[in-house]
């Protein structure tokens, strides 16, 4: 199929493209720079070069290849991890609230207008996800977690919007992928030393807070391009958390990552301490979320992933 995606230089992006093209698919990729094009093109890309965020560049960007199917990779979240960054975690995403919000409305809108098949879209598994009760491992069909701090609460709004306006699309098969935590070559979490979580884990800026009883759910980047893959070519509307096999608590990963990065043993921060320094949403992430079950994703999409556990994935999957 034709496959037209957005944010194609992204993470995410530059290993779903060639996974894509590996199963010959006719890969368009979106960029806001004329400067990544080429980029685009050794990835195995037709590259067009639009602004998210301006509706009629991006209607013009899918009017000209007339895609089939539209990926939605889009997000903006660069800058410092630290705990005093997470105070302000509307400002830190702000970008990526309004890519979520008005970037999907105008990758719709321009989908709909050429008549697309289906429209794949990026979600996480993270605060607001799911309801802070119950068990570790959440499945799609457990209530959202809607008493969140007022700070932080507009991310959790912006991925329920974008949510609510796939799954609600009655023209074409609306898909919502709900990845985990990612690790692997070039995101937060990698063997590069520049990597944002790796500093910070490597400078001991990111402590265990209180119990550490927070349930984390990763998926290693390369996995989640091929279930993204597998969504282009087996997906059924709906919703699929895209997680590995181990939701883990904080408490068992993150001294895990800290091992296998060469770094120190994580400090232990008291709660208080940290809702004082970082906020209320900073705590709730370290000590009460809850990760996702994969078994709808495996069972419907038909997908596996390489990396089945962050305990492998950490001690030989973070890549350079």
């Amino acid at each position: 199929m034709k496959v037209f995606v957005a944010g194609a230089t992204g993470a995410i992006g530059i290993q779903l493209v060639p996974q894509l093209a590996a199963a010959g698919h006719d890969v368009i990729g979106m960029a806001r720079s004329p400067a990544k094009t080429d980029a685009l093109r050794a990835l195995g890309a037709r590259p067009v070069v639009a602004d998210a965020l301006d509706p009629d560049a991006v209607a013009r960007a899918v009017a000209q290849t007339e895609p089939e199917v539209i990926v939605h990779q889009l997000t903006a979240l660069k800058g410092d991890p630290g705990l005093r960054d997470m105070r302000n975690p509307d400002r830190f995403g702000a970008m990526t609230n309004r890519l979520r919000t008005e970037g999907t409305d105008h990758l719709l809108a321009a989908g709909r207008a050429v008549g697309i098949r289906r429209f794949i879209a990026q979600s996480i598994v993270a605060i607001g996800t799911y309801a802070r009760t119950g068990g570790p491992a959440k499945t799609e069909d457990d209530p959202p977690d809607l008493d969140l701090p007022a700070k932080g609460r507009s991310g959790a709004d912006a991925l329920r919007y974008l949510e609510d306006a796939v799954t609600g699309i009655d023209w074409a098969e609306g898909i919502v992928l709900r990845y985990g935590a990612f690790y692997g070559p070039g995101t937060g979490v990698s063997a590069d030393p520049d990597a944002l979580l790796t500093k910070a884990i490597r400078k001991r800026r990111l402590p265990i807070i209180g119990d550490g009883g927070g349930v984390w759910s990763y998926v290693h980047i390369e996995d989640a391009a091929s279930a993204t893959v597998a969504a282009v070519d087996n997906g059924r509307p709906g919703i699929y958390n895209v997680v590995d096999d181990e939701p883990a608590p904080v408490r068992e990963w993150l001294p895990f990552l800290a091992e296998q990065l060469g770094a120190k043993r994580p400090m232990r921060v008291p709660r208080l301490v940290v809702r004082l320094l970082a906020g209320e949403a900073a705590v709730m992430q370290m000590t009460e979320v809850r990760g996702g079950s994969n078994a709808k994703a495996k069972r419907v999409l038909g997908w596996q992933p390489r990396w089945s556990s962050w305990r492998v994935g950490f001690a030989k999957g973070l890549g350079e």
